[in-house]
């Protein structure tokens, strides 16, 4: 029997096992309750009236050919409250809002668990998690936690999936002078991207190590899932109606029930005055979605409350972004004529594997307590007639033409 989890069901999950703890634990401290959050207000300009710029394609993005200027692109409001039981048991929730696909800017569950600490190694995890893939994993929608307006779209656009509901441990141990969290974890995760279109992972499965020595913080991480995206159905059961060619195509390139790997090494140096970090990641998905390579480097230097910095950017597809087909030879115009479309819109949903490079340079001014500005100029360049990152795209889009995109964010905590 498999488990459907939504975000009510994670919280009253969450909620119940903790009121189980909180019968188990019996006269000791008080529990300690904390709150917070964080959040970002953010505007966006693009300069090409062909595409809209987004950060992941989770979130619609309308910088651009939708309007000149957006501030849906990065602003988001999130609050966290969490429970200290004692020294073993405690949870949080994190409620977030941000632009979605299908529900705007209504809250949505974040984070919703309860953490058992086994020993004062070893925890384990229940509920919503975030998952633990890039070194800002944890904390990526946290913009004030972030050197840049928004992580790399290139690597973090790749993977837009931020929590999973299921159950992890975390194992802390050292070795050699380095100090090392090793992580499991096992999932689910399911998201409307349309009308009564879902997105699915089953069985995340995934393996985290984070390592650290001082000022060096270095992630590796590994996740296989089974993979639906109930995308394009008409396209898919149109080639299938040309025999065993078309049934081919739907098979290799339909998201459906279909196994995605994703690997990534990232690794961070901060010794204070000044920051190096960089990641490399590649996703299959052995569907449209492609296999991707993407990577990128940046760098930045502190001048009291300023820090000015860049960033370089890749990403390239590992297969094919445009291929011939259906063989349309030889059949009577109105299937050949049907065959041309069905073929357009396959090399239309390939092109979007994003192949891009970029190039950023900003700079961040902690302006006060908790609060810091950012402003930042990003030149994106689609390549080999792929739509790169870029979403909504026009029949006027040029790629191999560069896209510049200025950011302007405050960032704060509280």
């Amino acid at each position: 029997m498999t488990v459907e989890f939504s975000p009510l069901r994670t919280l009253t999950f969450s909620l119940t096992l903790l009121a189980c703890a909180a019968a188990q634990a019996g006269d000791g401290d008080a529990p300690r309750w904390t709150f917070g959050g964080y959040g970002t207000l953010g505007l966006v300009h693009s300069n090409d009236s062909q595409s809209d710029f987004t950060a992941n394609v989770l979130n619609p993005g309308n910088a651009g050919a939708s309007h000149e200027w957006s501030a849906t692109v990065d602003s988001r409001v999130g609050v966290q409250l969490g429970l200290n039981l004692d020294s073993r048991w405690s949870a949080v929730l994190q409620v977030l809002s941000e632009r979605t696909l299908q529900s705007g800017y209504a809250p949505q569950v974040e984070w919703a668990n309860v953490k058992y600490q086994a020993t004062p190694d070893l925890s384990l995890r229940v509920g919503r998690i975030a998952l633990p893939l890039f070194l800002a994993g944890d904390y990526r929608k946290a913009g004030y936690a972030l050197p840049w307006v928004r992580p790399p779209v290139e690597v973090y656009g790749a993977i837009p999936i931020s929590n999973s509901d299921g159950v992890d441990a975390s194992y802390r141990w050292s070795a050699a002078g380095f100090n090392n969290v090793t992580q499991v974890f096992f999932g689910h995760t399911d998201i409307l991207i349309a009308p009564h279109t879902h997105a699915v992972a089953r069985a995340m499965t995934g393996l985290s190590n984070t390592t650290t020595s001082g000022a060096l913080t270095v992630r590796a991480s590994a996740m296989c899932t089974e993979l639906t995206v109930g995308l394009a159905r008409e396209l898919f059961d149109g080639l299938r109606q040309f025999g065993p060619q078309g049934a081919a195509l739907a098979a290799r390139y339909d998201v459906d029930a279909k196994r995605a790997d994703v690997v990534s090494l990232g690794a961070s140096y901060d010794p204070g005055a000044w920051f190096l970090m960089g990641e490399v990641g590649r996703m299959n998905a052995r569907s449209y979605l492609g296999d991707k390579t993407a990577a990128y480097v940046s760098g930045g230097y502190r001048f009291g409350d300023l820090t000015p910095y860049v960033a370089y950017a890749m990403s390239r597809s590992n297969t094919p972004t445009r291929i011939a087909g259906l063989d349309l030879g030889g059949l009577p115009p109105r299937l050949a004529g049907a065959g041309v479309a069905l073929n357009a819109g396959l090399n239309q949903m390939l092109a979007t594997i994003p192949q891009q490079r970029s190039i950023t340079a900003g700079v961040r001014w902690d302006l006060r307590a908790n609060y810091a500005l950012k402003l930042q100029y990003d030149r994106y360049t689609p390549r080999d007639g792929s739509n790169g990152t870029f979403v909504n795209v026009q029949p006027g889009f040029q790629s191999g033409h560069s896209i510049g995109v200025v950011s302007a964010s405050v960032d704060f905590v509280f």
